[in-house]
Formats: C-alpha cells, structure tokens, sequence
C-alpha cells in the first residue's frame, strides 16, 4: 500500500516508546518539569538567582512569605517570571496551533506560518513601529499585531475557498503566497524608515524574543490560550475523524468543512495572540507535535495536553539560551529556533520520503 505524502498518520496509530510509559505519568512528569524549569529558569541570567532565593520571592508575593532583598525581588519578580510566565504561554499555544494545523491540512511539516499567520503580525506591529503611534499605550504593538494576523488569516481564509468548501492544499498555497506578500509589505516600510533605532527594533520582534515581556501583556495572552486551547480539547474526537479524510469523516458524523472552518477561526485566534507579544518565532509549530506523537502517537484527545506541556517547557528554556548566549546581550529567540527547526524539518522530509519509497 502507498504511503500519501504528508498525511498525518492514523489516529490509531501508537509508537512503541509510547506503550513503556503510562499516559497519566507522562503527564505528571512533563507537569513536573514544567515547574521545576520555571523556577530554574527564573534564576538564570547574566546576573544569577539561586533557586532558593526564586522560592522565597514567588513565596512572599504569592503566599505571603517573608519578604526578601530588593534586588532580588527587582529581578525575580518585576523582570523575569514574567517573561518565563510568557514564554510557557507562548509556547504551549504555538505548539499546538502547529498540532492543530498539522491535522487540518493533513500535513506533518504544515505549521501556523505556512499559512501567513505570523507575516500578517509583521504587517501591523511594523506599522506601528515605524510611524510611532500609541493609541493604546504599551498594548498598542500587541493589537494591530493581532489585528494583522487576523486580517492575514481572514483574506487566506476567502481565497482559499473553492465553490464554498476550503480545501487543504489550496489553503496552503494561498497562505504561502500571501505570506511573501505580506513579507513584502514589512520589508518595505523597513526599508522606508530613516530611525536606525527603528529599524533594531523591528528587526528584533521579527525574528522573535520575549524582552518586551510585562505583567500588563500576561493575563490576556494567558486567557485566550487557556480558552482556546480547552475549546481545542473539546474537538480532539473530531479532529481525529477529520485526520481520516473527509468520507471517513463524513461516516463518522463531521462536517468536514465547517469543521476546518471553525478549528482554523481557533488558530488564528491563538496564533495572532501569542504573535503578538512574542513576534515571529518560528518552527516551535513544527516540531514539538512531532515530537509528542512520538511519545504518544496521533490521536489528538492525548497529543494536545502533551504537545501543550511540551511547547512551554521548549520555548521556556529557548529563552534561556537566548539570554545567555552571547550575554550581557540578548539573541532572537526565533533564531534558535530556526537553528533547531530547519533541521528537524530536513528529517521529518527525509523520513517521509524514505516510508513512501518503502511502502510503494
């Protein structure tokens, strides 16, 4: 039998390493370790916080504790549990709207900036960057970013229907296309602007970062990735039958399309919110599905907890490596990333081709 290639493998399927390990444990651990690296992660950087010293000051503004130094509790607090706090959040929904997309256009190396998503983000925080507005305030680069994406999505979304059904490998194409358009657009006001420090910052938030993390921006990206993601769960039945094709689906009761249309209206939420704070890190969407399906296989009621789980713990320590790499300066998170994910990427192609060769 002939492997497709680029389909998600069946629901059913299950790796071995999967079946070593019980599914409630594996959660547990991967909640465990989420923890542990938020407190350790909190600690590192140029200047280092013992984890005691992190225990105390999350202590005393939690639970009351006693109170501990001002520098401390300067850095600790006000500085980094919240970009570590933002960074688990970030990751967990890049994450899975990559899972998500995977399974809708029924591609393993499909994630949410294949479709434009993230270069419709650029569109609008670069136009705020460049001409200075704030109508807002400090969250007015985090909503006309979200009001890109959005735009983005909506436009890929109208031109990717055909005879009103969406159909997957078309809304790739279009999302592709118009995601070098919109590349386009950002390069040129880029290019427009005479403000070197302008052109620092633009170019930072493109490639991603959390620097510009506050406890202003945390609650509200927080919400809407814990609402959707809950949202996400509820579907994961049938975004299972959805992975089977559409007759399989139909035979199962899914309205394919409006399906598609609806988990896609999630994405762009989820994807627009976390772009917003973060900018453009890349390929988080790509790999870390793969690597949850490796432990837990395809079906979706137990791949989105891990792949969530799996996406705050990676992104999370991403932003550690950024902070120390080349300290006392910082490095773009989205160029680890990319480091990381073009690689994966070369494999996972690789890998396909070869089961597809096999299988012929």
């Amino acid at each position: 039998m002939t492997t497709t290639l680029g389909r998600t493998p069946a629901p059913a399927a299950r790796t071995r390493r999967a079946d070593r390990l019980p599914y409630p444990v594996l959660l547990a651990g991967l909640a465990v370790a989420l923890a542990v690296s938020t407190v350790l992660a909190t600690g590192v950087g140029p200047v280092g916080v013992p984890a005691g010293e992190v225990l105390r000051v999350l202590a005393h503004h939690l639970g009351g504790g006693a109170d501990t130094g001002a520098a401390a509790d300067l850095i600790v607090w006000s500085i980094r549990f919240p970009r570590v706090l933002l960074g688990a959040v970030v990751g967990a929904g890049l994450a899975l709207a990559g899972a998500v997309v995977q399974g809708v256009v029924r591609n393993p190396v499909a994630d949410p900036y294949l479709l434009g998503l993230s270069h419709g983000a650029s569109v609008g925080a670069v136009l705020v960057l460049t001409t200075g507005a704030a109508v807002l305030g400090a969250l007015t680069l985090p909503a006309t970013a979200f009001a890109g994406a959005t735009a983005a999505m909506a436009v890929v979304l109208v031109m990717a229907r055909h005879r009103g059904r969406l159909l997957p490998m078309r809304l790739v194409l279009v999302g592709v296309a118009f995601g070098h358009l919109f590349a386009g657009v950002t390069s040129f006001m880029l290019a427009r602007t005479d403000s070197s420090a302008a052109q620092q910052q633009i170019i930072f938030w493109m490639l991603g970062g959390l620097s510009g993390a506050r406890w202003a921006t945390l609650p509200v990206t927080a919400a809407v990735v814990a609402g959707v993601t809950a949202l996400l769960l509820l579907r994961a039945r049938r975004l299972n039958a959805l992975v089977l094709g559409e007759e399989a689906g139909a035979a199962l009761g899914v309205n394919a399309s409006r399906l598609r249309w609806y988990l896609l209206v999630l994405t762009t939420l989820l994807t627009g919110t976390v772009v917003a704070v973060s900018g453009g890190i890349g390929f988080v969407g790509l790999i870390v599905p793969h690597l949850a399906r490796m432990l837990v296989g395809a079906d979706h009621r137990r791949m989105l907890p891990v792949t969530a789980l799996l996406g705050a713990v990676f992104l999370l320590w991403a932003d550690v490596a950024a902070r120390i790499l080349i300290a006392p300066a910082e490095l773009p998170i989205g160029i680890l990333t990319a480091f990381l994910g073009v690689p994966f990427f070369l494999l996972v192609m690789r890998a396909r081709g070869l089961a597809t060769q096999e299988d012929a």
